[in-house]
């Protein structure tokens, strides 16, 4: 099982910007230093929901601030972004990173962005398909032209290329250093208190290596590994499921998503590969490398955690859901901010480190699922975030062996 910290940039009531930042800065630095397989970054327009604008711009700052963990984007939302300018973006974070990097996508929502940003209600409503094939040519191929109703350009080279092989960093390349030259190592400032999740003098620094299916998530219409960084599909109709069989990606499951929800979803996945003329062996390498998102708080009692949560999440629900704005002033309907909260509780590793465990591995059990995006930063604050990460790697984490 691997197991990630999702990570939204969450504004809580009274929060700077600035304030919400570094807490997700500081939570990629402690889920690296706690054993987490990745961190997974959201990105939102214009609400408190969550304040990172770019997904992508916020992997680059922390794949170079860490060594080992994964980072993802969950999602870099398509409606709103060129896929060729995005396709750019991911693969020099694949090749930069020595293949750390996976690229999420999804529509997005009917919202104001699509008028900001000049893509318009279509490219949400219609235009994802094109959106999503045209950023996979990229990702996978040498030279792109399109010719479609929203893209239309002549053939141009791809630079950087996604596919070339990946040059493994070394410990010289870790340091900055030159490779060619000898390796000096420079003298540890003292002066400098280090942050919360980086590791202090005397304290061991995790160096486990990247494990290589990072680099094999998704595969070819013939099963082959693909090569550039992984990409998979923010699910949540069943429009959306099909697309993904069809492209060959693994899906990325919503946090209000319980057990039945997922089995649904995942055989909705099987009837549209299949149909695809995929094999099921095919099928079952595709399906570990789904991901469920879910929350995570651990205390030593399981009232606790959920006090946790439901003294802070219901205010951010209705402060930053609550912002949202359509693009044509359509109506939305917003869920009851408790009730949503005591749903998401109910569904997922909230409790002690058992009964967390015990969560993840009846989910694994009942869908088959392995990877999973855990909300970490439910309670709004930082030290106690920070500490709740630092809790669900020594404590849940060695359960699930």
């Amino acid at each position: 099982m691997r197991v990630g910290a999702f990570l939204l940039s969450a504004q809580f009531p009274g929060q700077s910007h600035a304030e919400v930042l570094d807490r997700t800065v500081r939570a990629a630095v402690e889920a690296e230093r706690a054993g987490l397989d990745s961190v997974w970054l959201a990105e939102h327009h214009f609400v408190p929901y969550g304040v990172c604008p770019n997904a992508a711009t916020l992997a680059a700052l922390l794949l170079g601030r860490t060594r080992r963990i994964g980072v993802g984007t969950a999602v870099s939302v398509l409606s709103t972004a060129h896929p060729v300018a995005l396709g750019e973006q991911a693969a020099l974070l694949h090749l930069t990173s020595g293949g750390r990097f996976t690229l999420g996508v999804g529509r997005g929502g009917p919202w104001i962005d699509l008028d900001v940003f000049g893509s318009g209600v279509d490219a949400f409503e219609q235009g994802f398909p094109e959106r999503l094939d045209l950023l996979l040519r990229w990702l996978r191929g040498s030279r792109v032209g399109a010719d479609g109703p929203q893209f239309s350009f002549p053939e141009v080279a791809v630079v950087p290329r996604a596919t070339e092989p990946l040059r493994r960093p070394g410990l010289g390349s870790w340091l900055g250093l030159d490779e060619s030259a000898p390796v000096r190592f420079p003298r540890q400032r003292q002066d400098a208190a280090p942050l919360r999740g980086e590791p202090t003098r005397g304290e061991p620094v995790r160096t486990d290596p990247l494990p290589e299916d990072r680099l094999r998530d998704d595969l070819t219409a013939a099963g082959r590994p693909v090569a550039g960084p992984p990409v998979v599909v923010a699910c949540t109709s069943p429009g959306g499921v099909g697309l993904a069989a069809e492209r060959g990606l693994p899906m990325l499951l919503g946090m209000h998503s319980g057990d039945e929800d997922k089995l649904r979803m995942l055989e909705l996945y099987r009837t549209a590969w299949l149909a695809a003329g995929r094999s099921e062996e095919q099928l079952r390498r595709v399906s570990r490398q789904h991901v469920a998102a879910g929350v995570a708080q651990v205390d030593d009692r399981a009232s606790a955690a959920r006090a946790t949560l439901l003294n802070a999440m219901p205010g951010w629900f209705e402060y930053g859901l609550g912002a949202h704005r359509t693009v044509d002033g359509r109506e939305r309907k917003m869920r009851d901010p408790r009730q949503y909260t005591e749903l998401l509780c109910d569904l997922h590793a909230v409790g002690t480190p058992r009964q967390c465990a015990d969560r993840l591995l009846a989910t694994a059990e009942r869908t088959g699922i392995r990877r999973f995006a855990l909300l970490a930063e439910g309670s709004g604050d930082r030290a106690a975030t920070l500490h709740n990460i630092a809790r669900l790697g020594s404590e849940v984490l060695p359960q699930l062996s």
